[in-house]
């Protein structure tokens, strides 16, 4: 179970540790405790500034930027640059063994751009004058860059966009911070803000849609975005901000906060620790915050939606300060009418501000937001109680009654703190905490083949709160020839959980000629509708070491670590207020990660690392009701290989995750964690600017699921429920000569068949989405606009778009955008 919907018996006496386990927990803070004490002297022998290091560059002559980020990942350097001072420009190149200030100077020579640099691992980018074509003298003004001590920070600029700017080269591995693509054991695509405000993304389901190891449904009986990575969920709750759990909307988050959406693809309870509700255990997202940029930024974005949707999106960043080290960046959106589905109405508001210093030591960051949104006769899901899957009804119809409805509000704060102990140790610190409200009225219906059957009203008022908080060390150094990223630190996360709820008999449904019901009157009651009951409470600490060895000039790299986890929640009664359950367990989970660089352009990688959730209890059904279980650990296998060639970038990889699931014994009637998913996948992936005006953003994810252990073993060797076997995703732009300034868009979403049921008897088929859209950007009066259309679903295809849960997620209907943005 969920730890916010946490409401089981008392738990079980406490079990005696076993020899192998206590070995365990001991090697493990052995571990930690040495690289503890080995830092200070790794320390001792600290390498010198990368800038001094040779390295073999090979560059051809070529577009100055496909030739800047070519540079980047030979120097492994991070370069910052405003993108209309790389167009139109060409390098003559760079080749040989030189330190990468060298090759950055020549390959700048006679391009009319000058560097400055920030530290040894990042170099900012400017416009020499006029009558200076070339630089042999570094005499810019300052430049705020936000690398911190050898480039280990991570508030500021995140890594620099790829070719075509629609992903980034890199991004935030958890408690291993920012980490270019080549040089980490995982995969990782991070999603930039262009992309977004070009496809005119509203939440980050629409910037997901571009990741063809994801797919999206409904949450359990509401309206909340539920992602499928690798054929396992991840709710909304589970989504990290700025590296920190908790702090994300609960249930539908809106992107106009952020500027990056990143996908960490694989188990990651090493790297982020166990999620709020245990899920996530095929991949994570994490959100970075918006900061104001080295050009001052004032846009107005007035948007319009089929079918009377419109709105509009304030977005303010400046820059202050003699070395202009404070930043301030805010947001304020407005949107609101009925969308392309019969009926439905959204509203969404949302108020945020970014402020952040960065000084040359020490990098500040404080984010304020608030965001609401209100759903009145939204598309619920169905649920299935024939024999046959029904027919998916046409894509814009409503079978929601006119009574239902979400709100949903979020308020959030949060800061973090880096500091520069030396240049090769920096301590960070980063804490929030976030309030929310939500209310609805739901109402599912539960059909048979034909459409037909019944739903019932239920009332959920529901307040979170929670309190995050993490600290660590990370330090750079060398022993002898061996490089060294050390990663030392603790989190905490609490939250509180108030609720009760409304139920009525049921009501006739119909999904093909709904029927209008007047709103049926409740039946059961559990809690104060007023006076919200807390219902749960959960408490999360972990310590977490590892450290990233380097060998052979950073060709080889081996990350290994440790991660104790300590999970502690409590269950209350609704009506009484007495604690009815306090589960308390801890788990270690380990990483192990290795890359291997034969060429600049190619890396091979491989990870062995866990997923971590929550334990189950035996339910009221069971022999041994209430019996708690130890936390769920998943075991992950992956090997892949990166490509880089500048300006076209790819990965493949191979996979298997494996998921211990809880059953019960149709004889015994004793409940045992002794079932097992076990997913194995193929994805492939690509990205970039192949060509001057084409980009390219797309791949293919293959899936093979089987289910073992399943109650009297029925189910054994069947696949899991709401895993298509297949998904693609090809998506392209296009800049064509003939129109100057045009940018035309075009996506085509793949997803194969999948199974409702873990019997196999129910199959949702296949479906493909057609999705178009341009740009046209130009001036008026002297002012940057930039007129935006997209169509989702162009040819209006009808279909289930997902089984996950064991219900049905209606595809959205054909859905025009519009949009004009204006930067004064």
């Amino acid at each position: 179970m969920t730890l916010g919907g946490l409401t089981t018996s008392t738990a079980r006496p406490a079990r005696p540790v076993r020899a192998s386990t206590l070995f365990a927990r001991c090697s493990g803070w052995a571990l930690i405790t040495s690289l503890l004490l080995a830092a200070p002297a790794a320390l001792a022998q600290t390498a010198t500034s990368g800038t001094t290091t040779t390295r073999a560059f090979s560059i051809p002559a070529q577009p100055l930027a496909q030739a800047v980020m070519q540079f980047g990942q030979q120097a492994g350097m991070q370069i910052s640059a405003d993108a209309a001072l790389l167009t139109g420009k060409r390098s003559s190149g760079v080749s040989g063994s030189l330190s990468p200030e060298q090759a950055l100077l020549r390959l700048l020579d006679s391009t009319g751009v000058g560097y400055r640099l920030v530290n040894g691992s990042t170099a900012v980018l400017y416009a020499l004058p006029a009558d200076q074509s070339s630089q042999a003298l570094q005499l810019a003004p300052v430049v705020v860059s936000a690398a911190g001590a050898q480039g280990m920070g991570t508030v500021g600029e995140p890594p620099v966009a790829y070719a075509g700017k629609q992903v980034a080269r890199g991004g935030r591995l958890g408690s291993l911070g920012n980490s270019d693509m080549m040089d980490n054991a995982f995969s990782v695509t991070s999603f930039t803000e262009d992309l977004m405000t070009n496809q005119q993304a509203e939440t980050i389901s629409d910037v997901l849609a571009n990741d063809p190891a994801v797919r999206t449904s409904y949450g359990y009986g509401n309206f909340s975005e539920q992602f499928v990575i690798r054929g396992f969920p991840l709710n909304a709750d589970d989504i990290s901000v700025d590296g920190l759990y908790g702090l994300s909307p609960r249930q539908i988050v809106g992107t106009e906060l952020y500027e990056r959406v990143e996908v960490l693809r694989g188990a990651n309870a090493f790297l982020n620790g166990v999620s709020p509700s245990g899920s996530g255990i095929g991949g994570g997202v994490n959100l970075v915050p918006k900061r104001a940029g080295n050009t001052p930024l004032t846009r107005l974005t007035t948007t319009y939606g089929m079918d009377s949707r419109v709105g509009a999106h304030l977005d303010v960043g400046r820059r202050f300060g003699d070395q202009q080290e404070w930043g301030a960046r805010a947001n304020l959106v407005m949107r609101d009418g009925n969308t392309a589905i019969d009926d439905e109405r959204r509203s969404t508001q949302i108020i945020a501000l970014g402020l952040d210093r960065q000084g040359e030591d020490t990098r500040v960051s404080l984010d304020l937001n608030r965001q609401n949104i209100r759903i009145d006769q939204g598309r619920p899901v169905v649920y299935l109680n024939g024999s046959q899957v029904p027919k998916a009804p046409d894509a814009s119809s409503n079978y929601a009654q006119g009574w239902t409805f979400s709100e949903m509000t979020d308020t959030t704060a949060q800061m973090r703190i880096e500091h520069d102990l030396t240049d090769a140790l920096m301590a960070y610190a980063a804490f929030g905490g976030r309030m929310m409200r939500e209310d609805g009225s739901y109402s599912s219906p539960t059909v048979n083949s034909n459409g037909v059957g019944t739903m019932r009203r239920m009332d959920v008022p529901r307040e979170d709160t929670t309190l995050t908080g993490q600290a660590g060390l990370r330090a750079k150094a060398t022993t002898g020839a061996v490089g060294h990223q050390i990663d030392l630190g603790a989190s905490s996360l609490d939250t509180t959980n108030r609720n009760s709820y409304e139920m009525s008999g049921t009501v006739v449904a119909n999904l093909y000629a709904p029927i209008d019901v007047a709103t049926p009157r409740t039946t059961l009651v559990g809690g104060d509708q007023t006076n919200l009951p807390k219902v749960s409470q959960s408490h999360m600490r972990s310590l977490f070491a590892s450290d990233t060895l380097a060998f052979l000039d950073d060709r080889v790299l081996l990350t290994a670590g440790l991660r104790q986890q300590m999970i502690h929640v409590e269950g209350y009664s609704r009506t009484t207020g007495e604690r009815t359950s306090n589960y308390s367990d801890d788990a270690m989970t380990p990483v192990v990660g290795l890359v291997v660089k034969p060429t600049d352009r190619l890396s091979l990688y491989a990870n062995r690392i866990e997923g971590l959730a929550p334990g189950p209890t035996a339910p009221s059904t069971a022999a041994n009701s209430g019996e708690m279980f130890e936390p769920y650990k998943s075991v992950q296998y992956e090997v892949g290989a990166k490509l880089d060639y500048g300006s076209i970038g790819g990965s493949v990889a191979v996979f298997q995750t494996t998921q211990p699931t809880g059953v019960t014994d149709p004889t015994t009637r004793v409940y045992s964690v002794d079932g097992e998913q076990r997913n194995r996948g193929i994805e492939l992936m690509a990205f970039g600017e192949p060509l001057e005006g084409v980009r390219l953003l797309g791949g293919v994810t293959l899936l093979q699921t089987r289910l073992s252990g399943t109650a009297g073993g029925i189910n054994d060797g069947n696949d899991a429920v709401g895993v298509p076997n297949y998904q693609a995703n090809l998506g392209a732009e296009w800049d064509p000569e003939f129109l100057p300034n045009v940018t035309l868009f075009a996506r085509v979403l793949h997803t194969g068949s999948q199974y409702v049921d873990a019997a196999n008897t129910l199959k949702v088929p296949d479906w493909s989405r057609l999705d178009v859209g341009g740009r046209y950007t130009t001036e008026i009066n002297s002012l940057p606009v930039a007129f935006r259309a997209n169509i989702e679903n162009l040819t209006d295809e009808s279909y289930w778009a997902s089984a996950n849960g064991g219900y049905l997620t209606l595809g959205n209907p054909l859905t025009a955008k519009l949009s004009v943005a204006v930067d004064f």
